[in-house]
């Protein structure tokens, strides 16, 4: 890889704290819906945490908190000891929908954080090509997203993310809506990611065996408020493989899962 690429492993990862963090929404009638309530958690810099609960549980919205994108009612957002003011520095988000432009080509939509932050287009585009040829989409550049399959897209929205360093990787369900087996195919490059440049990552999912094949630690959350119930470290070698997914120890990390779901009427229609 060349110089301009490795310098994805060059930013210091970023730690974030939140503290007794709360979400109140008001209807226009003034029927409150208390969506988080109490959320004390830590990701440390370097870090891959996963946020593992049902719909509703408000891992959404604790995302949109931490970007900046949704005050809290109570509590309070740290970044590297530094309470938040606006969008954190050094940000990048990958959404379960691409959001990919279609009257951009590929490459100019990897471009598209480059222009907002006002840095030269020109001194990003040889970075951008490096990106997309690393996530096998050398020859697409010049390619429009309605052209591209499910997983060229989202590895496109990838690729965004990072074009400008981010220290911190906040990512909402990003492969939630692929087939299982592109799923599992950007998992084992998301872990080579996380791997090679020790990135902070949030990752929101309500798959249990992917949140403890990719992460360090899992944050459960219940819903009604939202809250979390749990936090599990996955004591798990890494590189990891789907061969891992057959060990007793990766068993066990599953079903405690699920326990703590049932424990909390989560498991009604089970999650994937």
């Amino acid at each position: 890889m060349s110089r301009s690429a490795n310098a994805l492993a060059s930013r210091e990862p970023a730690g974030i704290r939140l503290k007794e963090l709360g979400k109140t929404f008001r209807s226009e009638d003034g029927d409150e819906f208390r969506a988080l309530h109490n959320i004390d958690l830590e990701i440390g810099k370097g870090e891959f945490l996963s946020l593992l609960g049902p719909s509703g549980c408000g891992k959404s919205t604790l995302l949109r908190i931490i970007a900046g994108l949704e005050l809290p009612s109570s509590g309070t957002v740290e970044v590297d000891g530094k309470p938040l003011r606006g969008t954190p520095p050094g940000l990048g988000m990958v959404f379960q929908r691409d959001v990919l432009l279609d009257w951009r080509n590929i490459l100019d939509n990897v471009l598209l954080p480059v222009e907002f932050s006002g840095e030269r287009k020109e001194a990003f585009r040889e970075r951008a090509r490096e990106f997309l040829a690393l996530y096998g989409l050398k020859g697409f550049e010049q390619r429009y997203p309605w052209e591209l399959s499910g997983g060229m897209r989202q590895r496109t929205a990838i690729c965004r993310a990072l074009i400008l360093d981010p220290a911190f990787l906040m990512m909402d369900e990003p492969f939630g809506a692929l087939d299982a087996l592109t799923r599992d195919e950007l998992n084992i490059e998301l872990q080579s990611l996380w791997l090679r440049t020790k990135k902070s990552v949030l990752f929101v999912t309500h798959g249990i065996a992917e949140a403890v094949f990719l992460s360090d630690r899992i944050a459960v959350m219940a819903t009604s408020p939202g809250r979390i119930v749990e936090i599990l470290k996955i004591d798990l070698p890494r590189p990891r493989d789907f061969s891992v997914r057959g060990t007793e120890r990766f068993g066990e990390y599953t079903n405690h899962i699920r326990e703590v779901f049932e424990q909390y009427g989560l498991f009604r229609s089970g999650p994937r």
